[in-house]
């Protein structure tokens, strides 16, 4: 039997599929793409459909304990792309040295993506090494020009061109005035043998029972100096949700960020710690940690009293 026009019609149409009301996105990784975006090559793994770029730093010159470190002894930055549904993931881990960290962290969270953890891999390492892992979710085009901005930032600021506040300060000629500090953070705190110290509770569960500020779950500050020249160190407790913004409003505020972990396993919610240093006016620091504070949640609840 000759087939008529519409039966033909029919027939493509079935063989085409019907066009999507939205634009399609390709199901799989442009791994050419991504190796022009972030300046390195990268190796597919056809198994998890993840495609992982590295950059070994060969730049630096690290012995830990005696020992000398090469790239593939853990001294390599890398990210892996991995596309899901409608949308692409990014996970990764940049190697830096401790003036580095700001300035990496700081092209990170400016251009879109997460920083999820800082810490060591090491102890005995000099000069001293640290792992900042960062992540994100959205287009493979935006998110490997991210990574590519961030490895180029490494690029930039290694050979001692990163951040390192210093500041010429001793606690026993502390001269600062706590009012100044109290008027910012609403919060009275203690002074004693020259750093004043201030301590905001949080509270999260374990084993069954309410875990606050005397068992750790608790942001703290301590300063000292003048109130032209201070310093202010401490920890920042803050749900997993609040995390992005605190770090974008104390790097905001020229705060160094030291140090993202957690304290406890199995607590409900989940709380996070960082670790921070600032050096600047008592105004200053004192306004950076408050533009942190006014990011949880519990500030949005209670204003700190």
């Amino acid at each position: 039997m000759k087939a008529t026009p519409i039966v033909l019609a029919l027939a493509l149409y079935a063989s085409l599929g019907a066009a999507p009301a939205t634009r399609s996105v390709p199901s799989t990784l442009n791994t050419t793409r991504i190796e022009e975006l972030t300046g390195t090559n990268g190796k597919l793994d056809e198994k998890e459909g993840a495609f992982k770029v590295s950059v070994p730093r060969t730049d630096l010159d690290v012995k830990v304990a005696g020992v000398r470190m090469t790239p593939a002894m853990g001294l390599t930055s890398w990210a892996s792309f991995k596309r899901l549904g409608q949308h692409t993931v990014v996970m990764g881990d940049m190697v830096l040295l401790e003036d580095q960290v700001n300035p990496v962290m700081s092209a990170v969270l400016d251009n879109g993506l997460d920083v999820t953890a800082l810490h060591n891999h090491f102890l005995w390492d000099t000069p001293k090494v640290m792992f900042m892992h960062v992540g994100g979710i959205g287009t493979e085009e935006k998110l490997a020009e991210t990574v590519g901005k961030v490895f180029t930032k490494i690029r930039e600021t290694s050979g001692g061109k990163g951040e390192s506040p210093q500041g010429d300060i001793d606690p026993a000629k502390s001269s600062l005035d706590p009012a100044k500090i109290e008027a910012v953070l609403h919060r009275k705190g203690d002074l004693k043998d020259g750093v004043y110290r201030v301590v905001i509770g949080r509270a999260t569960r374990m084993h069954g029972g309410v875990m606050g500020t005397t068992m750790g779950v608790n942001t703290w500050a301590a300063f000292a100096g003048s109130d032209e020249q201070a310093v202010v160190d401490g920890d920042f407790a803050m749900l997993e949700s609040e995390l992005q913004a605190v770090l974008k409003a104390l790097r905001g505020a020229g705060i160094s960020i030291v140090a993202i972990y957690q304290h406890m396993t199995g607590e409900s919610p989940r709380i996070m710690f960082l670790h921070y240093w600032g050096v600047g006016s008592t105004q200053a620091l004192a306004q950076g940690l408050r533009a942190g504070l006014d990011k949880t949640e519990e500030s949005k609840r209670r204003d700190v009293q």
